[in-house]
């Protein structure tokens, strides 16, 4: 579902080009989207400042970057964590991309990228050190079919035409 009433036809066209390939032209998204590139900057330059878009990356290939074994880790905590405490904590190891706080039977799910299992080892025994961990459950990935690598955008402005202003 898109949030954000003060979006058009147009914004939700240039946030979907952006996320699909960040240095996309100014003159290219004009030419995907029917306008002039300083129209088009104008449009990205108030999307940014009203924080559509949080910031721009390369997404990396870690399995040609060495790092291929991908793992979901379970982080049960006790009752007395630092949540900020621990949040900055796990934050600082190198091999977490992603922090989820869940409801549930854990905090916290995080998405780890290792060598190896060996490595995997190594990272599970250091995050057990950290002040309020109470024990971890690790899903190791075999594969990814499928990873959408963004927000789908277009079809949940098909979906939700009420929330759009009309393009002027």
């Amino acid at each position: 579902m898109i949030e954000g009433p003060d979006l058009d036809e147009l914004d939700i066209r240039l946030l979907d080009a952006l996320q699909r390939n960040a240095r996309t032209t100014f003159a290219e998204l004009g030419a995907l989207v029917g306008l002039k590139a300083p129209s088009v900057h104008d449009r990205v330059k108030r999307l940014e400042a009203r924080g559509y878009v949080r910031r721009y990356a390369a997404q990396l290939d870690g399995p040609r970057l060495g790092l291929a074994l991908t793992a979901f880790v379970s982080c049960f905590t006790s009752a007395e964590t630092k949540y900020d405490e621990f949040t900055a904590n796990v934050s600082a190891m190198h091999e977490v991309c992603e922090v989820h706080s869940v409801a549930g039977e854990e905090t916290y799910v995080l998405k780890v990228l290792t060598r190896s299992t060996t490595h995997l080892d190594d990272f599970l025994a250091r995050l057990k050190q950290i002040p309020g961990m109470v024990r971890t459950r690790t899903t190791i990935v075999l594969s990814t079919p499928f990873e959408r690598g963004g927000l789908e955008l277009t079809q949940a402005a098909e979906s939700q035409p009420r929330r759009l202003r009309s393009v002027r």
